[in-house]
């Protein structure tokens, strides 16, 4: 369910108030866990570092991320591959051939 427009994005104070110290253009990453906050045209340009619940994710917010939060851009979970004979066969695929040696008589 989206949130009502007449309350409008969620944006955290602290956040924007970190932002607004810094000045624009600024490669100094803010820290944040505020996975939840929306990204507005104001944070363009900035570099976030956004927890994902066991390290910070290097975020840097771009007009193409306006309108989205910032936790979307920090992943939570990892892809795990399955064990038995279905990985095998993929690092079997990915692995380099080993070069041919000569035999020496």
């Amino acid at each position: 369910m989206s949130r009502s427009l007449k309350k409008g994005p969620y944006i955290d104070e602290k956040l924007m108030e970190k932002v607004k110290k810094l000045r624009a253009g600024d490669q100094t990453p803010i820290r944040t866990w505020s996975r939840s906050c929306v990204i507005i045209p104001e944070m363009v340009g900035f570099v976030f570092e956004v927890h994902n619940g066991k390290d910070f994710i290097t975020v840097q917010a771009r007009e193409d991320m306006v309108g989205h939060k910032l936790g979307e851009f920090s992943p939570t979970t990892k892809f795990a591959r399955h064990g038995g004979r279905m990985q095998r066969e993929l690092e079997s695929q990915t692995k380099p051939s080993a070069a041919p040696t000569e035999e020496k008589k």
